[in-house]
C-alpha cells in the first residue's frame, strides 16, 4: 500500500437544532443512510451509499449549529499511537486527550486534539467495515454498480470539509509537517503575495481533503462536502434541491481551485453543504497551486468570477 499514516477523512460530527429536519434533510434530500442513534447523547450515525466503514456523518442535537470535530483514519493502531506523540511533541495543538473505544458505535479509540484554528479534529485506526449492500453474495463479491433503494441526490462518500480559523500558519505547519498533508493549492495576498488567507491540503491523491480560510475567528464551519460522480449529477442535485425548497447558496457552477463542479446549500440548521464531482488527481510531487486575492472570484467561482458574499460571511 503506498499510502500510509492519514489515510482520508474519516467522519464529521455537526450540530444542528432540530433533528427530525435535520433527519429529513440528511436522509431524504442529501441521500444519506441512517445506521445507528445514540439518544442518550441525542446523536443519529449515517453514512453515503459506498463507504464501507460504518458511518461517516454523526448529528448531534443542541442549541448551536456548527462542527464539533471532523475524524481521521489512519493506517494501524501503530500510526495512532506515533502520530499521538508527534502532535504532543508539535506543541502546536491544545486539548489533548484520548476517546475510549465505542463511544461512537463500531469504532476504535481515538485521539482528539484541538488545532490552531480552533478546530477539534481526531485520529483513529479501527472502525467496522460493514459494507455497500452492492454485493449478492456479500459486499466484496460480485459487487453491482449501485445498490437498490438510494434516495434523493445519494453522493457516494463524504469528501472534505472547509473551516474558517485566524491562526492559518499554525494549522497548514500541523498538517503539513506533523500529518504528513500535501499543500495543494493555496490562495495568498499582500503585494509581494506572501499572506496566506487559503490553504487547501490533501492526504492522499484528491485536490483536497481539507481546506481552511483564514479568518479573526475560531473553530468555525463553513461546509461539509460530499462527492458525486459527475457535472450530469451535480445538476441533478440542484433540481433534486428546489424541488425540496431547499436553501442554495450558489451554484450549480466551477471552482478555479480543484477545478471541481459544486453547487452548494444549507441544512435546515444553517449549516451549509457542498455536492462536488470532478477535480485533479493530487500526487506529493506535484507543485503547489497558488492563486492570488485579486483572482479571488473565478479561484472559487470560476464562471461566474466574482464572490457571492455570503459564501464568505455565512458560517457556523
Amino acid at each position: 500500500m503506498a499510502i500510509t499514516g492519514v489515510l482520508r477523512p474519516g467522519h464529521v460530527a455537526i450540530r444542528v437544532l432540530d433533528m427530525e429536519a435535520a433527519l429529513n434533510h440528511y436522509v431524504n434530500v442529501l441521500g444519506l443512510i441512517e445506521v445507528a442513534r445514540d439518544e442518550a447523547r441525542k446523536r443519529v450515525f449515517l453514512k453515503a451509499w459506498d463507504e464501507l466503514d460504518h458511518h461517516s456523518v454523526v448529528l448531534r442535537e443542541t442549541d448551536e449549529a456548527g462542527m464539533d470535530y471532523m475524524g481521521w483514519k489512519v493506517d494501524s493502531a501503530a500510526t495512532l499511537e506515533r502520530l499521538a506523540g508527534d502532535i504532543e511533541r508539535s506543541g502546536l495543538c491544545s486539548d489533548l486527550g484520548w476517546v475510549e473505544a465505542g463511544e461512537h458505535p463500531c469504532t476504535g479509540r481515538r485521539f482528539r486534539f484541538t488545532i490552531p484554528t480552533g478546530h477539534v479534529m481526531e485520529l483513529y485506526a479501527d472502525k467496522t467495515v460493514t459494507g455497500n449492500n452492492c454485493g449478492t453474495d456479500g459486499p466484496d463479491v460480485n459487487p453491482m454498480p449501485w445498490p437498490d433503494g438510494l434516495r434523493g441526490i445519494a453522493p457516494s462518500r463524504f469528501d472534505h470539509c472547509l473551516l474558517y480559523g485566524d491562526d492559518l500558519d499554525g494549522t497548514v505547519k500541523l498538517f503539513t509537517e506533523v500529518l504528513g498533508f500535501g499543500l495543494a493549492e493555496q490562495v495568498m495576498a499582500g503585494p509581494e503575495r506572501n499572506f496566506m488567507i487559503g490553504a487547501f491540503l490533501s492526504c492522499a491523491n484528491k485536490a483536497h481533503d481539507v481546506a481552511f480560510i483564514r479568518q479573526p475567528v475560531k473553530g468555525k464551519f463553513h461546509h461539509a462536502s460530499f462527492i458525486l460522480n459527475s457535472w450530469e449529477s451535480v445538476l441533478r442535485a440542484a433540481d433534486i434541491l428546489s424541488r425540496n425548497k431547499t436553501s442554495i447558496d450558489m451554484g450549480p457552477t466551477r471552482h478555479g481551485i480543484t477545478r471541481g463542479e459544486t453547487i452548494y446549500f444549507f441544512d435546515p440548521s444553517g449549516n451549509r453543504n457542498e455536492v462536488f464531482a470532478g477535480g485533479y488527481i493530487y500526487y506529493p510531487d506535484k507543485p503547489t497551486i497558488t492563486w492570488t486575492d485579486e483572482e479571488l472570484g473565478p479561484a472559487i467561482f470560476y464562471h461566474d468570477r466574482k464572490l457571492n458574499e455570503a459564501f464568505l460571511s455565512v458560517f457556523t
